[in-house]
């Protein structure tokens, strides 16, 4: 039984994730708008990836006999004035999800509940792929900056990425 200040918790995490979600599918719109469909898809499997991550906090949840507790999504921005811009916000977003896992892995170790902890663990190794993934971008942005031709080229590379399921919801989509 999870205490009512992790499920609280959790409920908060449940709706940053779905609110990174709505950042990640703006910075789509507004890529596509610009004509860059790779940047666009880019964020566009970001925002699958946030969504699941809510169904997979969702499910542990329930699975633990808690009430999930879904709060409206508060605005995002909408517009960025270079992919870089875009994967810089990125970047410093998801340091500060990181910073709220870690806060979920010392709430969960203060009240010793092992199984939110165990969960835990699958985000914050989640989170140190997706602060690496924002500084690869960043990095690429900038080694192309000022070259059309790179950018041309390093978009196509980006409509390539593709959306995988994570592991936590695998076996329970079939």
């Amino acid at each position: 039984m999870l205490s009512q200040k992790l499920q609280d918790a959790l409920n908060a995490q449940i709706n940053a994730e779905f609110w990174s979600a709505y950042l990640y599918l703006s910075m789509s719109v507004d890529a596509s708008a610009k004509g860059l469909k790779g940047v666009a898809n880019w964020f566009a499997v970001q925002f699958r990836e946030e969504q699941d991550h809510a169904q997979i906090l969702i499910n542990y949840l329930l699975s633990r006999g808690g009430l999930v507790t879904l709060a409206p999504i508060g605005a995002v921005k909408t517009t960025w004035e270079s992919p870089l811009a875009a994967f810089e916000d990125t970047l410093a977003h998801e340091r500060k999800v990181t910073a709220m896992f870690n806060d979920l892995c010392r709430l969960a170790a203060e009240e010793n509940d092992f199984a939110t902890s165990n969960t835990l663990v699958w985000f914050v190794n989640e989170q140190v792929e997706e602060e690496e993934a924002a500084q690869e971008m960043i990095d690429a942005m900038k080694a192309v900056d000022g070259n059309k031709f790179g950018t041309y080229m390093l978009d196509k590379e980006l409509a390539t990425r593709a959306y995988k399921m994570p592991a936590p919801l695998a076996g329970k989509a079939e």
